[in-house]
């Protein structure tokens, strides 16, 4: 029985020196993070501007990680000095805990997702992360396309929270959002006429070399994010 989650954690860096801290951690984290017990899988993401932008961030950096277990997890956040020293080089931190519904595809030649079988029906919450590798020659098609193909979310009432992020510019992007429910995500995924026709672009002209697609159930959100409120059923008592 599986009990892995996954986390995903977003860091706010106002000032000059912070980002350039934020920046060298894109490099040096890697060493400690490969040394974090009961760590599965991490990605030290960096971010776009809004709209998915494929311009860098440089305000905004992520922390995507895979745990064998919530209590891995709680021992990382609560106990760690690379964690510790996040927490002090940047102003707002924001941390989704979210159990895997399905993923499809791969990201560094591996899906690390396994489906959850603890899932709560009562939840209606969910969470999507979307990631590729976009071939060389189709760069330039790809992010003219963008902001068409994103023109459904844009105050789209549902969508509570989005990002776009990504390991290297340019090339390789993710993006991050949470939906009310399945209900909008699917409205969104399928009615939608600009999502529609991106993914038939997706398909006609074959631009990513690799990619994944993957729901989650987001069962806790801990920290504090400027214009997003956490939804009251996510707001976990830590005991």
């Amino acid at each position: 029985m599986s009990q892995q989650i996954t986390t995903l954690t977003f860091f706010k860096y106002p000032t000059l020196q912070q980002k350039l801290w934020a920046f060298l951690m894109m490099q040096f984290a890697h060493a400690p993070l490969k040394k974090v017990e009961g760590l599965q899988f991490y990605k030290l993401l960096g971010s776009g501007k809004e709209n998915f932008d494929p311009k860098p961030d440089w305000g905004v950096y992520g922390l995507l990680q895979v745990w064998n277990n919530e209590a891995s997890a709680k021992d990382f956040f609560e106990d760690s000095k690379l964690y510790k020293r996040y927490q002090d080089n940047s102003d707002q931190q924001l941390t989704f805990y979210m159990k895997s519904i399905k993923a499809h595809g791969q990201w560094s030649k591996q899906n690390p997702f396994e489906t959850s079988d603890s899932l709560d029906e009562n939840n209606p919450y969910i969470s999507v992360i979307t990631r590729a590798t976009i071939k060389l020659l189709m760069l330039k098609k790809f992010w003219d396309y963008v902001p068409t193909s994103q023109l459904d979310l844009v105050d789209n009432p549902s969508l509570l929270f989005t990002a776009g992020v990504g390991e290297r510019p340019v090339t390789q992007m993710a993006t991050f959002s949470l939906w009310e429910d399945a209900r909008a995500l699917k409205k969104f995924a399928y009615r939608g006429q600009n999502h529609r026709h991106a993914v038939q672009q997706t398909q006609a002209l074959q631009w990513y070399k690799e990619e994944m697609f993957t729901r989650f159930q987001p069962f806790k959100i801990t920290g504090q994010w400027s214009g997003f409120e956490i939804p009251p059923s996510l707001i976990r008592d830590e005991q």
